[in-house]
């Protein structure tokens, strides 16, 4: 088995691993934000609940259903972001949704470099990249780049 087999079966594992075990999964009572978001191409659903304080997102939960490279990605951002301040936070997101159209990361992507394999897919980016665009809208304040909707 090459490298790239082992890069590639342990990326696999990842996304299985937080789509059998979404990690912080649920709703959050005292969110400072909620976001509600559809992928109508699949029809994957996510709401995103984000608490957010001085600055920092302290807690974020999300529910829906979808894909398991969407809850996957879900999960995967969800323990990236948590404890970051508001900015960082922004800047992952951004940041993955460009890592997933060939550009090289300018942040730790962490376990979200596990779902690199599907910007080979343009259809399941927009699956990989919806809860980072209900980030970016919770966020800010505002609906995300649709140019960063891949």
């Amino acid at each position: 088995m090459s490298t790239d087999d082992s890069l590639e079966a342990l990326y696999r594992e990842t996304i299985l691993d937080h789509n059998r075990s979404p990690r912080n999964r649920g709703q959050l009572p005292d969110a400072t934000a909620t976001v509600g978001l559809l992928n109508p191409t699949c029809g994957d659903q996510i709401r995103l609940d984000v608490k957010v304080v001085d600055q920092r997102v302290v807690d974020i939960r999300f529910t829906g259903h979808g894909c398991a490279i969407s809850m996957a990605s879900a999960s995967m951002m969800t323990e990236a972001v948590k404890g970051k301040t508001v900015e960082e936070a922004l800047g992952l997101a951004r940041d993955f949704k460009r890592f997933l159209t060939g550009e090289r990361p300018q942040h730790d992507l962490g376990e979200l470099e596990a779902l690199s394999g599907v910007s080979r897919y343009p259809s399941r980016v927009k699956c990989a990249t919806l809860a980072h665009n209900a980030l970016e809208q919770a966020l800010s304040g505002s609906p995300p780049n649709p140019a960063g909707d891949a």
